[in-house]
C-alpha cells in the first residue's frame, strides 16, 4: 500500500493581477483522514481547492495529489478522485439511477450503481427524475455521482448546504462510512459543528494564509482564554473580589475566564470548602471550534475582496 500523503502542498500561491488570493500556504492531508478547510468568503479556500482539483493553475509553489501534479490534467489522477461542487448541472430528465450509471460508465472500475445509491440514501428515489428532486436529494445525488467511480480521494465543497438537520446527520454518517472504507476526504464547510464532528484535522484560512491548524480539540486553546468556569452560589453569598469573578447575568450565577483552569478551580473550591459553601451547577467549558474560528477571522471578515467571476466565493 502507498504510504505517501494523499495531498502535499508547499508554498502555494495564486494571484489574480495585483490580488494575491493565496499567499504561500503549506499543508498535508494524510491518507484515510477527513481534512476540513474553513474560512470566510474571499479567504482563498475555494481557490486552493480548485487548484488541488486541477480546475485552476497556481502561480507558485508545489502541489501533489495522490502523487500527481493536478496542473497536468492527467486522466490517471482524475480516475482516482471524486468531486462534489457547490453547484452542479446534472441532466434534469434522467432518473437518479440513470445519472449514477452514466457517470459510473466514465471510470474503469466503478462502484456498483445500486450500492452507491443506497450509500447516499436515495433508494426510494432511484426511479425519480432529477427535475423532481428536492434540494437535499439533489445534494445526495451530487455525492452519489462523486462516489460512482469508487475514488480514493473525495473533495466535498459545502456538501450539506440546503439539508435539513436530519439529512445533515445522515450525510455525516455517509462520510463516516467512507472513511471506514479508507477514503480520504477534503471538506470545506461553513458549519462548525460539521467540521468538529467529521474532521480529524482542520485548517483555518484567512486572507490567503493558514492562520491555525490542528485537530478540532487542540484548536480550542489557541489565542483565547482557554476555559470558562461557571457556577451558582446560595442566596446572600458573595465571592471575594480576589477570585476575579463576574456576574453571569441576574441572580447568583458567576463566571470566570481562565487560561489556567486547574489553578483557578483550586482557588475557587478552596474558598468554598473553607466556608462550607456549595458551588451550584459548577461547570468548566472550553471554547468551541466556532469560537476559535470567529476570533481568528473577526478582523478580516469582509475586508478581502472576492476575486472576479466567483473565483473564490466560499
Amino acid at each position: 500500500m502507498p504510504t505517501e500523503a494523499a495531498i502535499v502542498v508547499s508554498g502555494l500561491r495564486k494571484s489574480y493581477g495585483s490580488l494575491e488570493a493565496v499567499r504561500g500556504i503549506d499543508f498535508t492531508v494524510e491518507r484515510g483522514e477527513v481534512f476540513a478547510m474553513l474560512g470566510p468568503n474571499g479567504a482563498g479556500k475555494t481557490t486552493t481547492v480548485e487548484i488541488l482539483e486541477g480546475y485552476r493553475t497556481r502561480s507558485a509553489g508545489d502541489v501533489r495529489v495522490l502523487g500527481h501534479d493536478p496542473a497536468r490534467n492527467e486522466t490517471a489522477l482524475k480516475q482516482r478522485m471524486g468531486i462534489v461542487l457547490q453547484e452542479t448541472g446534472l441532466p434534469q430528465y434522467l432518473t437518479v439511477r440513470e445519472v449514477v450509471a452514466m457517470f459510473a460508465g466514465y471510470y474503469p472500475s466503478p462502484r456498483d450503481v445500486d450500492e452507491v445509491i443506497g450509500l447516499v440514501g436515495l433508494e426510494e428515489s432511484s426511479g425519480k427524475r432529477v427535475v423532481s428532486l428536492s434540494g437535499g436529494q439533489r445534494r445526495r445525488l451530487d455525492l452519489a455521482v462523486a462516489l460512482a467511480g469508487d475514488p480514493e480521494l473525495l473533495f466535498l465543497d459545502e456538501p450539506t448546504t440546503g439539508f435539513d438537520p436530519s439529512a445533515r446527520r445522515q450525510a455525516w454518517e455517509t462520510v463516516r462510512a467512507l472513511t471506514g472504507l479508507g477514503k480520504t476526504i477534503l471538506l470545506t464547510t461553513h458549519f462548525m459543528d460539521e467540521a468538529e464532528t467529521l474532521a480529524h484535522r482542520v485548517a483555518i484560512i484567512n486572507r490567503g494564509e493558514i492562520v491555525a491548524s490542528g485537530s478540532p480539540e487542540t484548536l480550542g486553546a489557541r489565542g483565547l482564554e482557554a476555559s470558562v468556569i461557571r457556577f451558582g452560589l446560595p442566596a446572600g453569598v458573595e465571592p471575594p473580589a480576589s477570585l476575579g469573578l463576574r456576574r453571569a447575568g441576574p441572580g447568583a450565577t458567576w463566571e470566570l475566564d481562565s487560561s489556567s483552569p486547574t489553578r483557578a478551580l483550586h482557588e475557587l473550591t478552596g474558598w468554598a470548602v473553607a466556608g462550607g459553601i456549595e458551588l451550584i451547577g459548577l461547570e468548566v467549558s472550553r471554547p468551541s471550534l466556532e469560537d476559535v474560528y470567529l476570533e481568528l477571522t473577526r478582523e478580516a471578515e469582509g475586508s478581502e475582496p472576492a476575486t472576479s467571476g466567483g473565483e473564490d466565493a466560499a
